[in-house]
């Protein structure tokens, strides 16, 4: 049983530096996306794929994230009082979701060390890290294939998505081989932020990783590189090169709806498509936006404010 994946692991402890002044005072993981938390949709996905034992890697100035995740019994009272039960509802939701701890990252030097801060949690066994910038829809199944394929190989996953190549740059890309199934490559190398005419390919790697725990004791001899800090993608590069040793590292490549909240535009984009999906709100939206996009190539400004 040592190696079925219990755990996930969500590094939280970021400034949000992008998000200045929303995020001087909350954190950028509690940024509403329509009307939950950005945060809220990781840990949904964890539990959604069968991983209820959440540990946060949190730091200064986090407390929101533990405050949501935990009772809220003067708003539970007032709502239980009202005989909202619709509200009270999503109110205990996000209480009950999940067996919730946290640790602080203490130093913030970087992802690779916060995974690291982790070790004591996790113990030897494989784990899942998703990282909350990314919002992968739950229509569309990644980290459940990526939790199939660690088990079936006994190996470290990282999700994968195709990228246009002038895009390659923001992403750390993966140099891969072909495997006896279309969606799961052999990552062979890892290139962290690479211009395009030298990228090894168009895959970049997002937000999501299922790691064996031999990634602590690596972590832990891993000098600090860009910024100063520890690279998760050191570690995973010295993995990929070692497949006798840690059992390498495969890639499953996403081919679904992926939302962008680290990125203010992307953050607006990400809230639009999600909310057009809604069966409380797209009846309602789609047609201002129609209308709000047909204006916006006139020089009349739409002024009828959605009614």
């Amino acid at each position: 049983m040592a190696n079925v994946v219990t755990k996930a692991v969500i590094p939280a402890a970021g400034l949000g530096t992008r998000f200045l002044p929303a995020t001087k005072a909350m954190p950028k993981e509690m940024l509403p996306v329509v009307d939950k938390p950005a945060i809220q949709y990781v840990v949904e996905e964890a539990v959604d794929a069968g991983l209820s034992d959440v540990l946060m890697i949190t730091g200064r100035n986090k407390n929101a994230l533990e405050n949501h995740f935990d009772r809220a019994t003067e708003i539970e009272a007032t709502l239980e009082r009202k005989g909202d039960t619709d509200r009270l509802e999503k109110v205990n939701y996000s209480t009950d979701l999940a067996d919730m701890h946290y640790v602080r990252q203490g130093d913030p030097k970087g992802l690779g060390h916060a995974v690291l801060r982790a070790k004591m949690h996790v113990g030897n066994q494989p784990f899942a890290v998703l990282l909350g910038d990314d919002i992968i829809d739950s229509r569309d199944v990644l980290l459940k294939r990526m939790l199939e394929v660690q088990a079936g190989r006994n190996t470290t996953v990282v999700a994968l998505l195709e990228v246009d190549p002038s895009q390659i740059h923001m992403y750390g890309a993966a140099a891969v081989e072909t495997t006896d199934e279309d969606d799961v490559v052999r990552v062979t190398g890892l290139v962290e932020k690479p211009d395009a005419d030298v990228a090894p390919s168009n895959l970049a790697i997002i937000g999501r990783y299922v790691l064996r725990p031999e990634v602590f004791e690596i972590l832990e001899r891993t000098e600090p590189g860009k910024g100063g800090e520890i690279q998760l993608t050191d570690a995973l590069q010295e993995m990929a090169g070692d497949v006798e040793g840690t059992g390498g590292v495969y890639g499953v490549i996403f081919r679904g709806r992926r939302y962008d909240t680290g990125d203010r535009l992307d953050y607006i984009k990400a809230i639009v498509q999600l909310a057009v999906d809604r069966e409380d709100l797209g009846p309602g939206l789609r047609p201002w936006l129609k209308a709000f996009a047909s204006n916006l190539d006139s020089e009349k400004p739409a002024t009828d404010n959605g009614h």
